[in-house]
Order: structure tokens, then C-alpha cells, then sequence
């Protein structure tokens, strides 16, 4: 009994041991509970660090034209920066123009329904919608004032997108600028006898995330101008702003193409039946040669993981961090299957299949 006991004792670890457990399990805890005070702030810079991984590849193209870093960080920043500048001003001033447009003739048309014959015509007679239309009208100035806090709220959740869009921008570029060196640095944290596979399983977890982003930036450039050619034939109206949306849209993973294509239909549909039936057709065809044809070609061996990896990932990430887990969630999944394959099943994988 004595010499059971003794074994037991050597067999259990030592109170140094648990210490240390204890030590690491409450400094784990500590950190984790004061990131999710900053959550908010962190997926920020994940959001820019995954960005600057795909944008990478760009960089290191124009480089090759003994083009320096800065400066190749400089045109692609410059190069986004005229996009949105573009896609803003093709689309506020014709949207400001048609909405005061639209307040100016209201009084107008409520005045010709009036006048129809039908159930439409008589709905507008049987409710005084002109008069009460007059009446909103000379009550808009107190209107406005009593929602001045609605307004102040609604001012403030733009302001915090600005914002949010402007630190991903810098960090992006800070990321980028000093992308060479994060890597060597991230190596070096590696010990000695494990630093060639850690710097082999980054090189490669980094290779499906730069691929996922710029494979999407491909197909969603692809989608743009299939788009803006289809609409420019049509004559439908702000063609090239519908189309710089739907590449913008095709950027959000399952369901980006469909908000695209909703906005562009229904412009369509504005402009004739006709219209709105073909555009309606032509983004239900393209979708289908988008999901078969391009993406799987473009994205071969980028992200490498099974449809329904691809959805199970998309839906953990909107539930846990809504339109930014969306956005992140296969590249970051990517990622982690090249570390769990490389760390974990790599070996058990290549045991199982010397014993068989």
C-alpha cells in the first residue's frame, strides 16, 4: 500500500506545477474578459490585418516593377480612395436630385390621382390625402425640431461608420507598410527547432487569406463589369454607378450578389417593364455561371474548404460578430484548417495511414 502511495505521489505533479496552471488560467481569463471590452476594437484590426494580407499580393506585383513599398502602399490606397470618390459622386447628386424632385411635385401627383377614376382615385378623395399632404407640409418645421434627437442619433451612427471606415483604412495601410517585417517577427517567436514549420504554416495559413481577399476582389471586379456592359447596352439609367454597387455588394459573402442585383432590378424595373424583366434574368444567369464557373476557378485551392464548412463558418460568424463575422469568417476559417491540418491531424493522419 505504502509503495502505491509512493508511486502516486510521483506520478502527480508538483504543487510548482499547478501554480503555474493556476497563474496561467487566471492571466488567460484576464485577457479574454478585457478583450471583450475592446471587441469592438479589435475587429477593427482584424478586419484591417485580413485586408492588408490580401492586399499584399498587389503589393508585392508592383513592386516587381522596382516600385518601393511606400510608394506601392500609396497607389493602392490612392487607387481605392478615387473608387469610392467615384461611386459617391455618381450617386448622391442624381439621388439628391430625384428626392427633390419627388417633394417638389408630391402635391402634383396626389392631385392627378384625385382626379383618376378607380378605386385608387377614390381612396385619395375618400382620405383628403391632398389636404392632409399640405397640412405635413406646414407642420415639417416642428416636425423636424421635435425629432432633432432621431436625427442627432441617426447623425451619429453615420459619423461611427466614417470613423470606422478611416481606422481600417490607416491600419491597413500601417499593416501593409510593415507587412515583411510583422512576418519575420512572427517567426522569430517560434522556438528554434520549430521555427522552419511555424514560418511553413504561416506562409501558408497567410497565402489562403491574401488569396480569399484578392480572389474576391477579382470576382467582384468581374461582376462590376459584366455588369455595366449589360446595363450600358439596356440604356438603363446610372449605369455605371449600379454597376460599381454591384461589385461592391459581391464583396459580402451568400448574400451580397442578391442585394446587387435587387437594387439594379429595380432601377431597371423603373425605367421599363422591359427592362426590369431582362435585368432580372440577365443577374439570375450570371449568379448561377458566378457560383459555378468563376468563383470556383478564381478561388481554386484558396480557400479549400467544403460547402458546408462555407456555410457553417458564415453563419458562426454573423452570430457572433454580425456583418464583420460575415465578411471575415471564411478567410479566417481557411486559415485555421491549414494550422489544425498542419498541427494536429498532419501527424495523426500520416500514423494512420503507415499502420494500415
Amino acid at each position: 500500500m505504502a509503495e502505491q502511495h509512493e508511486e502516486w505521489r510521483r506520478r502527480w505533479p508538483p504543487m510548482s506545477y499547478w501554480a503555474r496552471v493556476t497563474v496561467v488560467v487566471s492571466v488567460t481569463l484576464f485577457v479574454l474578459g478585457q478583450a471583450m471590452i475592446v471587441r469592438d476594437v479589435l475587429m477593427l484590426l482584424l478586419i484591417a490585418a485580413v485586408l492588408a494580407v490580401g492586399l499584399d499580393r498587389a503589393v508585392g506585383r508592383l513592386e516587381r516593377f522596382r516600385i518601393t513599398r511606400g510608394w506601392a502602399v500609396a497607389v493602392i490606397f490612392l487607387a481605392a480612395v478615387a473608387f469610392v470618390g467615384l461611386f459617391v459622386s455618381l450617386v448622391v447628386p442624381p439621388l439628391v436630385a430625384e428626392v427633390r424632385d419627388l417633394a417638389a411635385n408630391i402635391p402634383d401627383y396626389v392631385d392627378r390621382l384625385s382626379q383618376q377614376q378607380g378605386w385608387l382615385g377614390d381612396f385619395v378623395r375618400e382620405h383628403d390625402l391632398a389636404d392632409e399632404l399640405q397640412n405635413l407640409t406646414e407642420r415639417l418645421p416642428s416636425l423636424a425640431s421635435a425629432s432633432f434627437g432621431t436625427i442627432l442619433g441617426f447623425t451619429r451612427g453615420v459619423a461611427s461608420v466614417i470613423f470606422n471606415t478611416l481606422t481600417i483604412a490607416i491600419l491597413t495601410v500601417y499593416f501593409l507598410l510593415s507587412m515583411p517585417k510583422m512576418r519575420t517577427t512572427s517567426v522569430a517567436l517560434f522556438r528554434p527547432e520549430l521555427r522552419e514549420r511555424g514560418g511553413r504554416v504561416l506562409g501558408e495559413a497567410l497565402g489562403r487569406i491574401g488569396g480569399y481577399v484578392s480572389g474576391n476582389l477579382l470576382t467582384s471586379a468581374i461582376a462590376g463589369i459584366a455588369a455595366l456592359v449589360f446595363l450600358t447596352v439596356f440604356g438603363i439609367p446610372f449605369a455605371v454607378a449600379l454597376a460599381m454597387w454591384v461589385a461592391i455588394t459581391d464583396l459580402i459573402p451568400a448574400i451580397g450578389a442578391t442585394l446587387g442585383a435587387i437594387v439594379a432590378v429595380t432601377v431597371a424595373f423603373f425605367s421599363s417593364t422591359g427592362d426590369g424583366v431582362a435585368a432580372l434574368v440577365y443577374f439570375i444567369v450570371y449568379q448561377q455561371l458566378e457560383n459555378y464557373l468563376i468563383v470556383p476557378r478564381v478561388m481554386k485551392g484558396a480557400v479549400d474548404l467544403s460547402p458546408a464548412a462555407v456555410i457553417v463558418s458564415t453563419l458562426i460568424g454573423g452570430s457572433l460578430a454580425g456583418f464583420a463575422g460575415v465578411l471575415l469568417a471564411l478567410p479566417l476559417a481557411a486559415a485555421i484548417k491549414v494550422v489544425v491540418n498542419d498541427v494536429w491531424l498532419g501527424e495523426r493522419l500520416a500514423a494512420g495511414a503507415e499502420e494500415a
